[in-house]
């Protein structure tokens, strides 16, 4: 079987330091990284507007930059794992990759990347998400550095705190 931990900028090292607890021996790990199609587009648009041409012109530079980040974090990745591993950089649409990615697994390894200050539904960006909510396996949702404090779940709303009974 396999594991996949979804290796993204910024949270990356939370993942694969729950693969290494979690995924069991037998499996083989998938490290897998995703860019998003919207980063070459922008980068195509940038560039017309600053040729002045109005027209997106496709860049190779930009894509090897894209692929040499990918390829440099999944590496950095597979080092901190400390056992084999086997490494995948796609680009598209990233919630619909990572879901595709994880279909046939044991599990899949996802951080939180929203608001990581509080408990709640707002540390799940919009990608994360959607891939916890259409994930084809189950899902092991991590905070990548430190959790917060308990306190830190908002009160509910005025006048429905909730009655305690003897």
């Amino acid at each position: 079987m396999t594991t996949v931990a979804w290796v993204v900028e910024g949270t990356w090292t939370g993942c694969v330091d729950a693969a290494r607890a979690w995924a069991p021996a037998e499996d083989d790990v998938l490290l897998l990284h995703v860019t998003a199609a919207e980063v070459a587009e922008a980068a195509a648009g940038a560039l017309a507007g600053l040729m002045g041409r109005g027209r997106a012109q496709h860049s190779p530079r930009v894509e090897q930059l894209t692929a040499q980040g990918a390829a440099d974090l999944l590496a950095a990745a597979v080092q901190r794992l400390g056992r084999p591993a086997r490494t995948e950089a796609r680009s598209g649409r990233v919630e619909r990759e990572v879901v595709a990615a994880a279909e046939g697994a044991r599990l899949l390894v996802v951080a939180r990347d929203g608001d990581r200050s509080r408990l709640g539904p707002r540390s799940l960006g919009a990608e994360t998400r959607f891939v916890v909510d259409h994930a084809p396996c189950p899902v092991l949702l991590v905070w990548p550095d430190d959790v917060p404090a308990l306190a830190s779940i908002p009160p509910p709303p005025w006048g429905q705190e909730p009655t305690l009974r003897p």
